[in-house]
């Protein structure tokens, strides 16, 4: 499969508006929604609630018009375990910082035309879970239930095609940390999302199209759920859709072109070997492959390994 020792090199600066495009984000679109979420005052530093169980690795800041969510978009848990459809796609972090940071409404707004998600959203996220981690609409890029169809991992979710994890259904796992009184994520309209149950521990009831509802003081949210569409089935708030996707938003930063479907493999493995540096495991053909790397939002460092332990290595600098 390989030739042992063989290495790569690909030292040369990626070209940022190719990769982008590639990646499906825009190098316009990405600007155009830097420019919105820094036309107000300054950031500082501020609590949302959910976000406070995760400030090791979560910073939330706000100007006067958006709560900026600040993360490496990797969470604590493991991930990619589990995932039967696999793009050879790899998490590694993301810059989702400073003038990039997600952007939440600080007061959001009920649409007097809401979206659904059926047929819009399918680029980008349409929310961000309260650990950092995006959640994209529960089709893919193609329409399908990327749950339905083997994409995701054991917590929902899976990487994009600039190696960006984000979940496609709801993360309902941080309910078990955060408690059922706070939101697990947030729509990009500003409104919350909750576990799947109330606040007060019963039996969600009357849900729209959207997955969400007014409560008793006439506030509206959304809950996560177990079937479709999982997590926020578009937006009952006020949104700009832009080149298919919420704008702003957040943009990746690939270091590589996308991968291609490895046909028959699984993952079964997925494990941390130091701060920046992880063993991912597949199987293919019933033996076992090795995708072991580090990866820093400068520089990653790769080494695939075939299932008679020769090797190959790439380096890429961002």
């Amino acid at each position: 499969m390989s030739t042992h020792g063989h290495e790569v090199r690909h030292l040369a600066e990626v070209d940022r508006r190719k990769f982008l495009q590639v990646a499906g984000l825009s190098t316009g679109l990405a600007l155009f929604g830097e420019l919105l979420v820094n036309g107000s005052a300054s950031a500082a530093t501020t609590s949302l609630a959910g976000f406070a169980k995760f400030a090791d690795s979560v910073k939330v800041t706000k100007n006067s018009k958006y709560y900026l969510v600040e993360s490496s978009g990797l969470p604590a848990h493991s991930m990619m375990v589990g995932i039967k459809s696999w793009q050879q796609q790899i998490p590694t972090p993301q810059p989702y910082t400073g003038a990039n940071a997600w952007p939440i409404p600080i007061k959001p707004v009920i649409s007097k035309s809401p979206i659904s998600a059926k047929n819009h959203f399918l680029r980008g996220a349409i929310a961000i879970a309260v650990n950092g981690v995006p959640i994209f609409n529960a089709l893919n890029n193609r329409g399908d239930d990327a749950y339905l169809v083997g994409e995701l991992d054991d917590w929902g979710g899976h990487c994009g095609r600039a190696d960006d994890y984000h979940y496609h259904i709801a993360p309902l796992h941080l309910k078990s940390i955060v408690g059922r009184k706070v939101p697990i994520a947030y729509a990009l309209d500003g409104f919350p999302i909750y576990g799947d149950t109330e606040i007060d521990g019963k039996a969600i009831k009357g849900l729209d199209e959207f997955n969400g509802h007014f409560d008793a003081n006439k506030k509206y949210h959304y809950h996560g759920t177990k079937s479709y569409p999982y997590i926020n089935g578009g937006f009952k708030g006020e949104v700009i859709e832009r080149e298919g996707q919420v704008d702003p938003q957040a943009s990746t930063r690939p270091f590589r072109p996308p991968g291609e479907p490895l046909r028959g493999a699984s993952i079964t493995g997925f494990e941390r070997t130091g701060a920046n540096s992880f063993d991912l495991t597949y199987q293919l053909s019933g033996e076992n492959y090795h995708v072991k790397y580090s990866a820093s939002l400068s520089e990653v460092q790769l080494e695939f390994i075939d299932s008679a332990g020769a090797s190959r290595s790439e380096i890429y600098r961002r």
